[in-house]
């Protein structure tokens, strides 16, 4: 290539990008510095980028601002976690400098890798250094600086890259959690792995493109590891519904509302098929969650030949094969009748049956399910927002790396009245939900319920995933670990032993709740209630079953 960017090098570029992040998606998630089973930078990196790829590679002869608007739109709807909402806003900010320019120089570049920068910092409300953030300013500055005597785009891409790459393995000195770590951030080194990927691409190396998202082969050893541990047993099988049924509409549907119904089938399941034929969209998703599969196929079409199998029992049974075609169908008939518009509506985050009926029974009118293990979109919060009818909606995030992807639906809904509240766990969502009254207004409710949920002190229960080091204490895999508000409260060998050591930490209060996940068993949490008990008599406790993934328990303490 010469010193000018085409269209065609411009899209080669960036799917090449996405191919290779893809590809070193397990790479990243391990670099993640809390030894949890959820380490999930890489996959929320890849899927918000593989969004946009889907998006640019159905593009067949296109401008640069049309690959351009691809990129820009394809990475904000399908933007995950904190990781993948930067990710997005730096691939904006890049995308809106080259789609007003004539031609794409190396001046051009160097603008709009600012740009980028300059984008994603606006949208972090603290942005940290020794993060991606560090990673992309320091090639921006360096693309810059050496724009004004480099013209040949490649030779000057070759060097900004290798100075990301130092400024990558330096990430440690300026966040100390990854140097007491021992590995660079994260997110960086997904920025790297994109630019690698384009770079390839540039130098004209051959390049098999694969931009389907594949099950983690961490993920699933890490449940064969927690199975084998034999501490509270668990089922083999992540997701436990297969679930086949097929979208007929009154046209042929186009590629990319296969590939938009299929991205939508990745973020709740695996083992996905998901094809069409003319009129008719054949699907197989295994998921948790059957009826939100139903639920998006009847958005495009009316459904048949729908089949739900509990792959959790012994003899596979066959579940509401008629049943659910006439449920999804009355559900249909009811969601066509105009809903009566209202004050107020609330979105909420969270994973497992027993956490969204909490939620749903406090007044949430759309649950979208997530969390840790599996960050939702900014489309899907999006698609949310779009089923409420009321003049004020808020959208309770209930985790620090969701926070971003909300904030995103209020730059895409701009006409619609959003707030986001920033609860960062499942206890402050509860809380501020309780905390909103119907009279009040909603800079009432807002502040209300926004000094209610900074009134509760959070734990979540969970297990380490490798052996590491945080703030001075030696971590082991397959340690206890008990996360409070402010990070790390204890790490033992038991859950009791763990609950002992970080409850006192977690600050006075007269009502302790716990929200036991899927994969305790009732009379263990009654037995740790019990025992919480006899060294707390005071201490008035409240068991639920949250069922949510990953976390044993989840704790509120006011």
């Amino acid at each position: 290539m010469g010193k000018v960017l085409s269209a065609k090098e411009l899209k080669k570029a960036f799917l090449a990008g996405a191919n290779q992040l893809n590809a070193k998606k397990d790479l990243i998630n391990e670099l993640n510095v809390f030894p949890v089973p959820d380490g999930d930078t890489g996959t929320n990196m890849t899927m918000t980028i593989l969004s946009a790829a889907k998006e640019v590679a159905a593009i067949e002869e296109g401008s640069i601002k049309d690959i351009c608007k691809a990129m820009s739109s394809g990475s904000l709807r399908g933007a995950r976690g904190n990781s993948g909402v930067i990710l997005s806003q730096l691939i904006r900010g890049f995308t809106k400098e080259l789609s007003e320019a004539k031609e794409v120089d190396s001046l051009v570049l160097a603008k709009a890798f600012q740009r980028g920068v300059e984008t994603a910092y606006k949208a972090v409300m603290k942005p940290k250094e020794g993060t991606i953030l560090t990673v992309a300013k320091g090639m921006a500055d360096k693309i810059m600086e050496l724009s004004l005597t480099e013209e040949e785009i490649l030779p000057l891409l070759e060097k900004v890259y290798a100075h990301g790459e130092e400024v990558l393995e330096h990430t440690p000195d300026l966040l100390p959690v990854l140097k007491e770590a021992g590995v660079v951030d994260s997110g960086g080194a997904g920025l790297m792995a994109v630019m690698d990927g384009a770079l390839r691409s540039l130098r004209g190396e051959k390049i098999v493109l694969d931009l389907e998202l594949k099950e983690s082969g961490a993920v699933s050893a890490l449940v064969g590891e927690r199975k084998n541990r034999g501490e509270i047993s668990t089922a083999d099988i992540r997701f436990g519904y297969c679930t086949e049924f097929m979208v007929n509409g009154d046209h042929a549907f186009t590629d990319e509302e296969v590939d938009a119904l299929r991205t939508y089938l990745t973020g709740i399941g695996d083992s996905i098929v998901c094809f069409s034929d003319e009129e008719m969209i054949k699907v197989h998703v295994h998921t948790n969650h059957p009826g939100d599969a139903f639920e998006k196929g009847l958005s495009m079409g009316y459904l048949s030949k729908m089949k739900v199998d509990n792959m959790r029992l012994e003899h596979h049974e066959l579940l509401i094969e008629d049943a659910s075609r006439i449920a999804a169908m009355d559900k249909l008939e009811e969601e066509e009748k105009p809903a009566e518009r209202k004050a107020f509506g609330f979105v909420a985050v969270c994973s497992g049956e027993g956490l969204e009926n909490i939620f749903r029974d406090l007044g949430a009118d759309q649950v979208v399910s997530g969390g840790q293990s599996m960050n939702p979109s900014t489309e899907d919060l999006v698609n949310a927002v779009e089923k409420i009818n009321a003049e004020h909606i808020y959208i309770l995030p209930n985790n620090k790396n969701i926070i971003l992807a909300a904030e995103q639906v209020c730059s895409i809904l701009e006409e619609q009245p959003i707030t986001v509240l920033r609860s960062t766990t499942i206890p402050q969502g509860i809380s501020a939900l309780i905390a909103f009254q119907e009279e009040a207004s909603p800079e009432e409710n807002t502040e209300n319920m926004t000094e209610s949920l900074k009134a509760v002190s959070s734990g979540e229960i969970t297990y380490a995933v490798r052996d590491t080091t945080i703030d001075g204490r030696e971590i082991h895999s397959g340690d206890i670990l008990f996360l409070g508000d402010n990070g790390l409260l204890s790490a033992e060998k038991d859950i009791l032993s763990a609950v002992r050591e970080a409850l006192p930490k977690m600050g006075e209060g007269e009502i302790l709740s716990l929200y036991y996940g899927e994969d305790v068993k009732a009379e263990d949490a009654e037995a740790l209630v019990s025992e919480i008990q006899k060294d707390n008599p005071d201490l008035e406790i409240e068991l639920q079953n949250g069922g949510q993934a990953v976390y044993y328990y989840l704790l509120s303490l006011e």
